[in-house]
């Protein structure tokens, strides 16, 4: 009877067993070749059309040169200081009628910084400098920037200084803060100033790849419409406008951008944002302030095919002269070091396979020292197969655990009837 059971859990042992999935170019069914400009560490730019055909994550992509497994890691393009930073408010109080206040800045780079300033309807040039000293003495200028509110002419606000990349520790800053047209009331105090923020630096921020494009915008009501169908997997991460060049109007709008995943009805989701332009004089003061993209990290990112809808609300006013709005992503490289400058095979496509474990990944740090590579064009693998049915028994054959069951039941059976006859014997 031992015996009898010891048969069935092998048989069931090896019914269900399962073979380790393994990278083999022949399974892949895409393929595109990247040529290298140099030995050594190299990276390539990964565009959108990979993410469809490979699978989640990009798991199953391998590289091959010369017959020999490439290892690889992949890079997103994130800003080095991912978050902004507080700036320290010292000295604040008034200097005649202007308001001024020291900084003590982050001990990083930065290239902006944005005033956190009370009430609307105004008008502030901010001339800014900075210096080492701890004493605010041997000060370097940095600038003289225009601040503005226009909330009450349907415009925007901008309370940031654009200024040249800089680690300068000490800022000084003096606001010289009036009313804006039409506003009377308004009455600049060094209360007005709540705070100062830094965000990442300008020379830090994301790299994007267009995922896709439309010059095809509709009117619905009143507002501007554009409609893209995605394929599944893409991610979109950043919508950006382009607009006639020689429209030259000042121009603050909604924008609402929602996604439907295939073969459902109802909208997933919705993001929204602003898209604007102010260029004018007022006060003797000149206004240069734009924004023509709108974060948007789409949850579906997408793992079944999608549409997205980009609407502008153009409320009262005259549509804008859109020529195209465009869905992006961040850039996303592919990098690695090769001994010699050959063309490497970029290889995907088996959703079978699990992500690779590269040691060259686990260390890797992107360096400016890299060099260009270029990724061919998509092609289908000559070479492809499909890859051996790796499921276990039990699911290729579901009724193969009855029939082991069944195989079990007689054993005993047999065992059983033996026995009995032994003892009537």
């Amino acid at each position: 009877m031992k015996s009898a059971i010891l048969l069935a859990l092998l048989l069931w042992q090896a019914a269900s067993s399962l073979e380790p999935v393994t990278s083999d170019p022949q399974y892949l069914r895409y393929q595109r070749t990247i040529n290298p400009s140099s030995a050594g560490q190299s990276c390539a730019v990964i565009d959108p059309q990979i993410f469809p055909h490979a699978a989640p994550s990009l798991r199953d992509l391998r590289l091959y040169q010369a017959g020999r497994e490439v290892p690889y890691a992949i890079t997103v393009s994130v800003p080095q200081q991912a978050d902004s930073d507080v700036g320290q408010v010292r000295n604040l109080g008034l200097r005649g009628r202007n308001i001024v206040f020291d900084v003590e800045m982050p001990n990083r780079p930065y290239t902006e910084i944005t005033l956190d300033l009370a009430g609307q309807d105004f008008l502030a040039t901010a001339t800014v400098s900075g210096t080492r000293d701890p004493n605010y003495s041997n000060q370097t200028r940095l600038g003289e920037f225009t601040l503005f509110d226009l909330t009450s002419q349907h415009l925007s606000r901008n309370t940031t200084l654009h200024l040249q990349e800089t680690s300068l520790p000490y800022l000084h800053i003096e606001l010289a803060v009036s009313p804006a047209t039409g506003n009377r009331s308004f009455t600049a105090t060094p209360e007005m100033v709540r705070g100062v923020t830094v965000p990442p630096s300008r020379e830090a921020q994301s790299l994007y790849t267009t995922a896709a494009t439309t010059t095809t915008i509709a009117q619905r009501g009143r507002q501007s419409v554009a409609t893209f169908v995605l394929p599944e997997r893409i991610p979109v991460e950043r919508v950006s406008f382009d607009l006639v060049p020689t429209y030259k109007a000042n121009f603050s709008r909604d924008v609402r951008i929602s996604d439907r995943p295939e073969g459902s009805n109802p909208v997933s989701e919705s993001l929204a944002g602003t898209i604007l332009r102010v260029h004018l004089t007022q006060a003797g003061r000149e206004i240069r302030h734009e924004q023509l993209s709108v974060p948007a990290i789409l949850g579906s990112n997408m793992q079944s095919g999608a549409t997205v809808e980009v609407a502008i609300d153009n409320g009262d006013d005259t549509p804008l002269p859109i020529t195209a709005i465009r869905l992006e992503m961040r850039q996303r490289k592919i990098c690695f070091d090769i001994a010699a400058a050959d063309a490497l095979t970029l290889f995907y496509g088996d959703p079978a396979l699990s992500a690779p474990k590269y040691d060259y990944a686990r260390l890797f740090s992107l360096s400016d020292a890299m060099h260009t590579a270029q990724l061919g064009p998509e092609q289908l693998n000559p070479r492809y197969h499909d890859r051996p049915d790796a499921r276990p028994l039990t699911d290729r054959y579901p009724h193969l655990l009855w029939i082991v069951l069944l195989v079990v039941v007689c054993l005993l059976a047999v065992v059983a009837i033996r026995s009995s006859k032994t003892v009537h014997h």
